[in-house]
């Protein structure tokens, strides 16, 4: 069987034409396989790890020192020299103790002779009522009598009160903090004895922000770590209504029992306390960046793995990291490179275990 010469022609082109198309294929394929290993090389490279936001109790801290509940100098209510000052300093003392006793002087005299006059006028009164219910004397004349007893009587209670005056008591129980008169001063009406101080229960004072002040209510929780190394638990029974136009402040107390009195006064304190239940990532402090602003936050990847930056707001510092707000609710976020790439990067990445 003879085939045409145009039919070999034709199949010797055909078979051409195909050899063409695929050396030039494979020719093309290798530079842009080359192309795109070359482009991923030039791409930096950062660690992300896949975060998610979780429910967590947020709390503020502030710092303030402890108060006594009550501190009341004991002074003098008449005048005299001071003889007895039976108290020590720093004894506990129930109300009503006497702290200090000045000198009676005349004062035992003037109510001995209250007292007697107290009784002539009451006699006076007593035969003045008779001869009225006889027809003797009038009733004005009664009525006078009647006036001068009852003056009596007043004379009488106010020289117990004098006489008594000499006496100063606590007013209520407490520490006898300081003896400022001692045996032999002279006090004059208004002039101190003693200092003393009620330290139960121990309140704890501090200041709180605007912002701050509308996350607390009278009787919430709060701990106090003292300086002194006591941990405590008390609750609010104080919040300012009126802001300090100084600084813009509030302030409150906490009140911590102190049955045995062995916290003490004027002892520097960090107070905490519950701020609510927000949405939060517990990130690594070492994250933490500027942006060109100079505003603080921390860098994740989008969708198209470009960087992003977010600005954050701390809530609350752990041994494990910090909480923040912030970030979306899933995040790739950068914790290794961050601060090598800029916002709208595309980068490659590595997963914080070490694999793409």
């Amino acid at each position: 069987m003879k085939f045409k010469t145009s039919y070999l022609v034709a199949a010797l082109l055909m078979a051409l034409i195909v050899l063409w198309f695929v050396i030039g294929s494979t020719k093309s394929d290798k530079p842009q396989a080359v192309s795109k290993t070359k482009v991923e090389e030039t791409l930096p490279s950062v660690v992300i790890e896949k975060m998610s936001a979780v429910l967590h109790e947020s709390y503020m801290e502030l710092y303030g020192r402890t108060e006594a509940d009550r501190e009341v100098s004991v002074k003098a209510e008449t005048a005299g020299l001071v003889v007895k000052a039976p108290v020590r300093e720093g004894t506990y003392v129930k109300r009503g103790t006497l702290i200090c006793a000045q000198d009676i002087d005349a004062r035992q005299a003037l109510l001995d002779q209250a007292k007697a006059t107290l009784r002539s006028r009451q006699l006076e009164y007593e035969a003045a009522e008779r001869l009225v219910a006889k027809g003797f004397r009038s009733s004005t004349q009664a009525a006078g009598a009647l006036a001068a007893y009852d003056g009596a009587k007043a004379q009488v209670k106010q020289a117990e009160i004098e006489l008594a005056n000499v006496n100063m008591r606590a007013p209520f129980s407490g520490i006898f903090e300081k003896q400022i008169a001692e045996i032999g001063d002279y006090l004059a009406p208004g002039q101190p004895c003693g200092l003393l101080v009620d330290l139960d229960p121990l309140v704890v004072t501090g200041e709180v922000t605007e912002k701050q002040v509308g996350l607390l209510s009278i009787g919430k929780s709060a701990t106090i770590q003292l300086a002194t190394g006591e941990s405590l638990s008390g609750k609010i029974r104080f919040i300012e209504t009126r802001a300090n136009p100084a600084t813009r402040t509030f302030k409150i107390e906490v009140a911590v029992p102190n049955k045995d009195g062995k916290l003490r006064s004027g002892v520097t304190a960090t107070i905490k306390l519950s701020a609510g239940r927000t949405m939060a990532h517990l990130i690594p402090a070492s994250v933490l960046t500027l942006d060109d602003q100079g505003s603080l936050g921390v860098r994740y990847l989008d969708y198209d793995r470009k960087v992003r930056f977010s600005r954050v707001t701390t809530i609350d510092e752990t041994s494990a990291g910090i909480w923040v707000t912030g970030l979306p609710e899933y995040t790739d976020l950068i914790v290794q490179g961050q601060d090598y790439v800029s916002e709208g990067v595309e980068v490659t990445t590595q997963f914080d275990n070490g694999t793409d």
